[in-house]
């Protein structure tokens, strides 16, 4: 009989606050052509020309208000998932990550060693885009084609829609929320409005309207579409007036265009409109990172207080809360099942 298991991966991290690892780190995760889509020369010339040589110090500094003890508060968080998960399921369960160690090839080399020959691997990105589920499909397929041409791999599908992981967020969100709030701001991490249009096959999607019709073909691949749905449902669950709530986009890179508003020049704003209390939530992250713990809580922070802002409010991930435990769990179990219908 086949023997089962999971893989969880997630973005990954540097392997330490060294400038020399956080540039070895920015250099696997900018090269990936599914994050910055530019032709390799041209790509080359912008990551190894340019930003590896002014970006990994200030990187690095970053990391630095962040690290635990631990170590990287990604690979730690995804590291507690792991073991409550595994204390829930009979198969074996292992972490990758897409950049840096423990790589999928490292995760999918310890199943294998366990007598696994069919892995779930759940991509830990709630919305679908080229930068994160995509790419790590891609690469997982790599790999297992190049090194494990024996093991089947059933892949978990973004579940930015899925009532029990909405009515997840949704209780995180409520038991933190500040009794007294003027808005509460969902915060995405941004893309480049050109992979909105590079990961459509359909080509029906035009970054408009089609985002808010109940039913497009372009909806399971779009990005836009998929943070605006989750931002929806748990808005309906909250029972929180919707003018109350604010969406937007962090972290762009360059001088691209990426989706808008952005969440800087959003915590900018946000007090010009009277709102003085805000509560901020970024659920394209499961697990708190750099993106998160550093460029929302820390620099988000002082750009809304400076701006006149009184009160700011982060309220934390999914990280490894019970309940998310088992959305992961049934998540997983759907996967495994299929591999018994065949």
């Amino acid at each position: 009989m086949s023997k089962k298991g999971i893989l969880l991966v997630n973005l990954g991290s540097p392997k330490s606050t060294d400038v020399k690892d956080v540039k070895d780190y920015l250099d696997e995760f900018l090269m990936d052509e599914k994050v910055i889509d530019y032709r390799w020369f041209f790509r080359s010339l912008l990551v190894q020309g340019i930003i590896l040589n002014t970006r990994p110090p200030k990187s690095a500094a970053a990391y630095k208000t962040v690290w635990t003890d631990e170590g990287s508060p990604l690979i730690v968080i995804t590291q507690k998932i792991q073991r409550k998960l595994q204390k829930l399921v009979e198969v074996p369960v292992e972490i990758g990550m897409r950049y840096a160690e423990p790589s999928i090839e490292t995760g999918i080399r310890k199943l294998t060693e366990q007598g696994v020959t069919e892995i779930v691997l759940f991509p830990l990105y709630p919305q679908y885009a080229m930068s994160t589920t995509e790419t790590v499909v891609d690469k997982a397929e790599e790999v297992r084609k190049k090194h494990f041409p024996q093991v089947k791999i059933n892949y978990v599908q973004p579940f930015y829609n899925r009532d029990i992981y909405i009515d997840c967020l949704t209780e995180s969100i409520r038991e933190k929320l500040p009794e007294n709030f003027d808005a509460l701001q969902f915060s995405y991490h941004g893309v480049p409005e050109r992979h909105i249009y590079k990961t459509d096959p359909t080509k029906t999607c035009n970054l408009n309207d089609c985002c808010s019709r109940e039913t497009n073909p372009s909806h399971q691949f779009c990005y836009r579409h998929q943070c605006f749905k989750t931002t929806e449902l748990v808005i309906e669950k909250l029972n929180i007036p919707k003018e109350k709530t604010v969406i937007s986009f962090q972290s762009r890179l360059g001088k691209d265009k990426w989706m808008e508003p952005y969440t800087d020049e959003t915590l900018e704003n946000l007090p010009k409109k009277g709102v003085k209390n805000l509560a901020i939530v970024c659920p394209a992250f499961v697990s708190d990172c750099l993106e998160t713990l550093e460029e929302i809580s820390v620099e988000g922070k002082e750009e809304f207080l400076h701006a006149g802002g009184e009160n700011f409010h982060y309220i934390p991930c999914l990280n490894d809360e019970d309940r998310w435990i088992d959305v992961v769990k049934t998540l997983c179990e759907e996967k495994l099942n299929e591999f018994y219908l065949v």
